[in-house]
C-alpha cells in the first residue's frame, strides 16, 4: 500500500500546478488570461488557446494521475510545457533582464521551470533508458500501469 501511495504521491507533484491551480485560475480569471494571451496573439485565437490549455492541463493531468493512457499524456504536457515557454515566458525580451546584478529574472526562472517540469514529464514518457523509448513508440496509447502488480519479488525491497 505505501509503494502506491508513493506512486500516487510523485504523480500527484508532477501535475500539481496544473490540475488544482493553473486550471482552477485560467477557470476563475479568464478574462486576465485571455487578456495576457492576445498581448501576442489575436483575442479570438488567445480564447480559443486558453480554453485549449485548459482541457490539456485538466484532461492530461487526470491521465497521468490514474495512469490512463499516462505517457502520451505526458508526453502532450512536456510539448504544452515547452510551447507555453517559448511563448509566454519571453525573458529574453524583456526589458531589464540581466543574468548577473539586478534586473527582472522572474520570467527567466518560469522559463526555465517550465522546461524543467518538460523533462520531468518526458521521463515519465519514455522512462530512463533505451527499451523505454522502443515501448513507447511501439504501443504510444498504453499505459505504464504505475499502480499495477506490485507483488513480484523483484519489485519488494
Amino acid at each position: 500500500m505505501l509503494i502506491l501511495a508513493i506512486t500516487f504521491l510523485v504523480r500527484l507533484l508532477l501535475v500539481a500546478l496544473f490540475l488544482p491551480f493553473s486550471a482552477l485560475d485560467k477557470v476563475l480569471n479568464f478574462d486576465r488570461a485571455e487578456a495576457q494571451a492576445a498581448q501576442s496573439l489575436p483575442r479570438w485565437l488567445a480564447s480559443i488557446l486558453i480554453g485549449c490549455g485548459l482541457g490539456i492541463e485538466v484532461v492530461m493531468s487526470a491521465a497521468i494521475l490514474t495512469g490512463t493512457m499516462d505517457r502520451l499524456a505526458a508526453l502532450i504536457l512536456a510539448f504544452y510545457c515547452i510551447i507555453t515557454a517559448l511563448l509566454w515566458k519571453q525573458f529574453w525580451i524583456v526589458h531589464g533582464f540581466r543574468l548577473k546584478g539586478a534586473g527582472d529574472r522572474d520570467l527567466f526562472w518560469d522559463f526555465l521551470k517550465n522546461f524543467a517540469l518538460a523533462g520531468g514529464f518526458l521521463l515519465l514518457t519514455f522512462g530512463t533508458d533505451a527499451p523505454g523509448v522502443r515501448r513507447f513508440l511501439a504501443d504510444p496509447l498504453a499505459s505504464s500501469h504505475p499502480y499495477g502488480h506490485i507483488d513480484r519479488q523483484e519489485d519488494l525491497p
